[in-house]
């Protein structure tokens, strides 16, 4: 429903569910059929795991392992950041299964 007086949308009132209100003023006692649904935000993100079954579908590359010298690794991309920002490339050596970030540096960050 929408007010007559400036046309935005009439929300119901706090201590009565059947009357709707504008913030301009206007009031009206009878609301008809009004369906409120509340809208539920969560702030959780979803974190991509990859399981030592997946491993064998994931592209390998030449990159050494920080932890034990192994010169081949699975990859796999995770947009981390914004969207005008590149992705994350995410390593796990083929040899003790240990997992890095790779940013295009020289020396990779390892994950704890």
């Amino acid at each position: 429903m929408f007010c007559p007086k400036c046309g935005s949308i009439l929300l119901p009132k706090k201590d009565d569910k059947k009357a709707v209100s504008c913030s301009c003023g206007y009031k009206s006692a009878s609301a008809g059929k009004l369906i409120i649904k509340e809208q539920v935000i969560s702030n959780e993100k979803n974190v991509e795991v990859v399981d030592k079954g997946e491993l064998q579908t994931l592209p390998k590359t030449s990159a050494e392992c920080p932890k034990c010298g192994n010169g081949t690794a699975y990859f796999w991309l995770v947009q981390t950041r914004a969207g005008d920002e590149p992705e994350t490339k995410f390593l796990r050596c083929e040899k003790c299964s240990h997992t890095w970030r790779d940013y295009d540096l020289s020396d990779p960050v390892p994950l704890t």
